[in-house]
């Protein structure tokens, strides 16, 4: 499965859960996560996506561990079945 195939399920079931998840882009400063998930309730994540098996590289690594060390919450998610999971994390059910 494509990286891709996640991401347009990703967004698929957050836009069912009454959210958005719009691409995170960010000139100037690599490594950032793909993807800004923000759910009803102010609750929001990011998520970097990849393709199964595949890991952050380093520098995207780093941004984890800095997006974290503010408070974020950040998410790595590379099967469509750690979707839900993900999401319940961030928001709570709101389905």
């Amino acid at each position: 499965m494509r990286e891709k195939t996640i991401e347009q399920k990703l967004v698929k079931a957050v836009r069912l859960r009454g959210g958005i998840c719009p691409k995170f882009v960010s000139p100037g400063f690599d490594g950032m996560p793909d993807r800004l998930c923000l759910l009803p309730k102010g609750q929001a994540a990011f998520i970097e996506l990849k393709a199964p098996g595949k890991k952050p590289r380093p520098l995207q690594l780093s941004r984890h561990r800095l997006l974290e060390s503010l408070g974020h919450r950040v998410y790595v998610l590379d099967r469509p079945d750690q979707i839900e999971q993900i999401l319940d994390e961030i928001g709570g059910d709101l389905r």
